[in-house]
């Protein structure tokens, strides 16, 4: 089962949120029917969403990402809820290219440099806030990990990984945030750093047998890691035929009527769960008889 948790280490001077993302990022794959480095690129911003959101205190809040550095993918967006629920979709999902240099999936290259990192925070208020940096890779995790030092000026490690498997399925799917609190000690930082650039990755280590809380406790051995909570991480999405309805107006009452005197039916497919909702001639007679 997915899993997602909390945790400080050092006496609070590190904060951890981890998880454990497979079984979303599965269901995720198999919905977009996606080609396996777009499946890479995809479940990575998923993952990022789930322990972005799960940081958030409101029921309400929401903080949506986007990625979009002018590559084949066409960018990946993804918003996510403070109780680990995420939703999401990627612009091209037969995006796809040969392994890089390092004999990794390519999800540098279908993302792009050439463009930006953007997170928007929906706290309720009159506006969200809004903020993005350039893109320092396009591997997603340092430019998650270059957005929250440059834009929130907190020192982060990120990881984000999820496993391709020849048949297309994702074997494994995980990552941390770990970030220092004010006044941490600078050789705190070194010492992480270093235990980070040591350890295998964080889906060689879930592929071994370890759960994600095993993962925390091996980076943070000796270092009095505390769990604070722990929850499930969830694909879902709040689509609905009124929804969609709302955006099939949105297109203007000459249009719809175009479609209409046509004889004509209309299929619209919701961008992050896929599902198909199919208008016929009558439904659309319907909506242009509300719009008198």
């Amino acid at each position: 089962m997915d899993k997602i948790i909390h945790a400080t280490a050092q006496n609070g001077s590190v904060r951890i949120i981890a998880a454990d993302t497979t079984a979303l990022v599965n269901e995720a794959v198999r919905n977009h029917n996606t080609m396996p480095t777009a499946s890479a690129a995809y479940g990575r911003m998923l993952t990022a969403g789930a322990l972005m959101g799960s940081m958030l205190k409101g029921k309400q809040d929401s903080v949506t990402v986007q990625i979009n550095g002018g590559g084949i993918s066409g960018g990946v967006l993804v918003t996510g809820r403070e109780d680990g629920r995420v939703k999401g979709y990627i612009v091209n999902p037969d995006a796809d290219l040969p392994v890089n240099e390092k004999g990794k999936l390519d999800v540098s290259g279908i993302i792009g440099i050439d463009g930006k990192f953007t997170v928007i925070t929906d706290l309720g208020m009159k506006e969200p806030y809004v903020s993005s940096v350039p893109i320092f890779t396009g591997e997603i995790a340092e430019d998650l990990a270059y957005y929250y030092t440059v834009s929130e000026q907190t020192p982060s490690a990120v990881a984000l990984g999820v496993l391709v498997d020849v048949d297309g399925s994702i074997m494994n799917a995980g990552g941390f945030i770990i970030q220092m609190m004010p006044g941490a000690d600078e050789m705190l930082a070194d010492l992480l750093m270093y235990r980070l650039e040591e350890i295998p990755s964080i889906t060689t280590l879930q592929r071994d047998g370890n759960t994600i809380v095993e993962i925390i406790e091996y980076i943070f051995d000796g270092m009095d890691l505390n769990i604070l909570s722990e929850g499930t991480p969830a694909l879902y999405c709040d689509c609905s035929k009124e929804k969609v309805e709302k955006a099939l107006i949105s297109i203007g009452k000459e249009d719809l009527k175009q479609i209409y005197d046509d004889n004509a039916s209309e299929e619209l497919i919701c961008h992050f769960c896929n599902k198909k909702y199919d208008f016929s001639h009558e439904d659309i007679g319907r909506l242009l008889d509300e719009l008198k």
